[in-house]
Parts: structure tokens; sequence; C-alpha cells
């Protein structure tokens, strides 16, 4: 085979083809639902499938997808996607696109050291005449023997989706549920007859049926009204068996569940329609009893550590209504406003908490907490002060072990922005502004008040907020904090978070 070159790295179908063909979108999206579905084509062909599309350049192909069988050994060692092609050793291709039929007259050919056969199936759209690609079907003869039952039915099924690929009625228009990517040929396959019986089914279709209850052998049995009578809730299994009804009549239906006797299976199933007449469906099964007992077993967990943020919250939002009457009993100024600072920080902590225990993941939605605790901040100003509290930019999702060390970080600097940074009677604005840049978070906490007092030195400071600030920003959080005047007069705080793997 006489190769042209291979182009540059592409990393997508879409891409290349955009790239390197003259095929429009609805086309390209065509041969997307193709690549996302032909895995099993390979598998039932035990064959490579390689995606031709033309270029327009002369008599001249171009590889956008390939696809190995997990059935059989591969032609192909090496990737051939984006790979240019002519000259007479792929007339096979041409002719198939031409006369738009698939080949299959040529003789053996040497791929390296591994003798082939090769094939051509060309790919047309639903309801459209035009052929815009060529599957080259290759398979390794090395391995050749007579074929056992389960591959001669293999082959016949393979036969009759490549046709159904001429016809453009596969890959579905419009398919529903997803890609086949959960559904493989080595799970369970069933073929079914123009009348919904069972011709064929691997030893774990069986294996799956006798999962649900059934004790017999699929042959013959009617898999539709089978599926009804082992359902456990008789809605699901009519809704199953409509499905697998629907695949016989042409449709292509979404993936369906199925449970009895404390088993799961998933079904789905596709209809045989070569040259656009019906002769039967495809149904492919998968235990997935385990996947979906892990699921709920993950289901639960996350209940639990929901209920206990929960918990934490509450007995947060508690600590801090005992410290709130405590300091109302106390004469001692001091004493108090160190109650009321103490009841302002575990409220920050009660926040992160709570909004936990509304997440399905150990990651909060960090703006909202922000704003809460400028809110809170913003009433404990001084009343003759007029202080406008904002935030600009956005913190994102951040996981809680940022999340809790940063609230407290956020709650002192605004605090201390509200209390110390403004004359009373004067007006003034803090801004908390955040943006990330290479994997890291900068925060920085402005105001335009009276600025750092002479010779202010953060290691050094005796407050016991600033104290916890710098504590937090360099150990918990792993990351660095810097408080210096602004040149237009006031302080900035600003903080840098790693976000990387802690």
């Amino acid at each position: 085979m006489s190769w042209h070159g291979r182009l540059g790295t592409v990393s997508t179908l879409r891409n290349l083809a955009g790239e390197r063909t003259r095929l429009n979108s609805s086309e390209i999206e065509h041969l997307h639902r193709l690549a996302g579905d032909w895995q099993l084509v390979s598998d039932l062909s035990f064959a490579d499938l390689l995606l031709w599309v033309p270029t327009g350049q002369g008599n001249e192909f171009v590889c956008v997808a390939q696809v190995r069988p997990t059935t059989a050994p591969t032609v192909y060692q090496e990737d051939q996607v984006g790979r240019a092609v002519g000259g007479p050793e792929i007339a096979h291709l041409a002719i198939a696109r031409n006369q738009g039929r698939i080949w299959r007259e040529g003789d053996p050919v040497w791929y390296g050291d591994t003798p082939s056969r090769h094939e051509a199936i060309p790919v047309r759209r639903p309801d459209h005449a035009e052929v815009i690609a060529v599957i080259g079907r290759d398979t390794n003869l090395l391995t050749a023997r007579t074929p056992s039952h389960l591959e001669l039915n293999y082959l016949t099924t393979a036969d009759d989706l490549a046709q159904m690929i001429a016809d453009g009625s596969f890959p579905p228009d419009h398919q529903q549920g997803g890609p086949a990517g959960a559904l493989r040929i080595g799970d369970g396959l069933i073929r079914l007859d123009a009348n919904g019986k069972v011709t064929y089914a691997t030893p774990n279709a069986n294996s799956a049926y006798r999962r649900l209850g059934f004790t017999g052998h699929l042959v013959s049995e009617d898999i539709s009204a089978l599926t009804l009578r082992l359902s456990d809730d008789p809605l699901d299994g009519a809704e199953t068996a409509e499905t697998i009804r629907a695949a016989l009549q042409g449709h292509s239906p979404a993936r369906r569940e199925i449970e009895a006797r404390g088993a799961t299976v998933l079904m789905r199933a596709l209809p045989l329609i070569p040259a656009k007449v019906p002769i039967g469906g495809l149904v492919m099964v998968r235990d997935v009893t385990d996947v979906r007992r892990r699921d709920r077993q993950l289901v639960t967990k996350d209940a639990t550590i929901r209920e206990i943020h929960h918990r934490v919250k509450n007995n947060l939002q508690t600590v801090a209504a005992l410290l709130r009457l405590q300091a109302r009993r106390v004469d001692i100024p001091a004493a108090r406003n160190a109650l009321e600072e103490s009841v302002r920080r575990v409220a920050s902590i009660a926040l992160v908490h709570e909004t936990l225990s509304m997440s399905s993941d150990e990651a909060v939605e960090f703006d909202g907490i922000v704003d809460r605790v400028t809110a809170t901040a913003h009433e404990v100003a001084a009343p003759e002060s007029r202080v406008v509290l904002r935030r600009e930019g956005t913190f994102g999702v951040l996981p809680a072990e940022i999340a809790t060390p940063l609230v407290m970080v956020l709650n002192e600097l605004l605090q201390n922005a509200v209390e110390h940074a403004f004359l009373p009677g004067t007006d003034g604005k803090v801004v908390i502004s955040a943006y990330r840049f290479r994997n890291q978070l900068h925060v920085s906490v402005a105001d335009d008040g009276t600025g750092l007092p002479e010779g202010f030195n953060l290691g050094m400071s005796g407050r016991l907020g600033l104290q916890i600030v710098r504590t937090l920003a360099t150990g918990e959080l792993c990351g660095s904090i810097e408080i210096r005047s602004r040149a237009g007069g006031g302080t900035e705080a600003t903080i840098v978070v790693p976000l990387g793997k802690r």
C-alpha cells in the first residue's frame, strides 16, 4: 500500500475531517455517531475498522478514525489515523464509494508480515443516497480457522450491520440513551427473528437471564414476554418489553435496566434492517448487579457524610449561641469583644459545613459563602461609618480542606478592615477579589482606609486575628500571605493558595 504520509497530530475525528475533507457539519456528525458505536461491528467482524474519507485531491483518502477488535488480533500495530493514502492499492475504497456497494472481491493482501482480507463498506446518512465515507474492514488471517457456531452468528450479524451502514440506517440518526459504551458483545448478545423469538444467545447472555431467575435456554423464547414475566416491577418489565418490540419495528430505543431476584441487568436493543428490510433485532445485555450495589453503597456513604456535616453545623451553631449568651453576661468590654469575635469565627466555619451538608461531594461553591461572610462583616461595622463591601471575580468550587481555613482567613481580614481601617463617620469601601492562575487561587482584601500603622510587621503582630490569618494561610492552606499599604491609601492583604493535590 502506498502511503502519502502522516498528518500532524489531530485530537479528534471532527477536527481531522473538518481540516482535511470537504464534509459539512451534518456529515461529520454522522461519522462521529458511527465512531461512537462501531466497536460492536468491529468485534462481531473480528476485524479492524478504518474510516476513510475522500480528501477531494484526486483518488486520495484520509483515515479519520480507527477501531481494533477485542475478539481477534489486529492487522495494524500502528495507529492509522491521519494517514493519507492513494494509488491502485486502495482501488477497493474507490469502488465502494463510486458504486455505492460493499466490496468483498479481493484476494488476501499482506500488511508487513500479516496476511489480511480487505473489504470496503460505503457510509451513507439516513435518507441520503450520497456516499460520504468508506469503512475499510480488514481481517487478520494469521489465526484463520473453521468458525464456531458463535463466530458464524457474529459474522452474520456483522454483515447485517455492515449493510445497514451502507443503507444509512446504522448508527441511529437520533440515538437515545447514549452510545453503547457500557455494553459489549462479550457481556452478552441475543439475536432475535422478526417475531421477537431468540435465534441465538451467547453463554453470557444466558447467564444474565439466569441471574434474573430464568433456568431454561433462551433459544426459541419470546424475549419481550420473558423479560416482562421475570421483572420484579411490572411497570419496568412492561417498559423494557416495549423497548425490545420497538427495536423489532426499526426504532432505536434507550437502554433499560431490569431488576429481578436481587439482580440487575442492563439492556440495549437494536433493530436489524439490512437493505431496509426488518429481519429481527439484537439485544445486548450486561449483568450490572455488583455495579449497582456499589452505587447504592456510595449513595448511602454520601448521605452519611452530608448528615455528619449537618450535625457539625448544628453543633457549631449551638456553640456560637452559647458564646453569644456568655458575652451578654460579661461586664468587661475586652472579654465581651473576645467572645463576640469567637462567635463570628465559629459561625464562619459553620457556614462551610452547612454548604457541604447540601453538596453531593466534599466541595463547595465558595462565592456564596464569601457573600454571606461579607454581609456578616458589614453588620458589625461602626454605625457612624458608611463602609461598602463587595466581591469581584469568582472563587469557584473549592474542596472542603481549602474552604474551611480560607473562610476563616477572609472573615478575620474583613472584620479587621471594617473595625480598624476607617475613622468614625467616614465613608469607605472594602473589595474582595479572586482569580485563578496557573493552578493557584489569588485572593485580595483591599480597603481605602487609614492604612497600616508605622513599622507594621505581620510576623510580629500581637493581634490574635492576624496571628490566626498568618497561621492558616501558611499552614493549613500551604500558601502565602502579604499585608501592605496601598499606594493611594489604605491596606491590601494578598493570599496565594495552591490548588493542586495537597
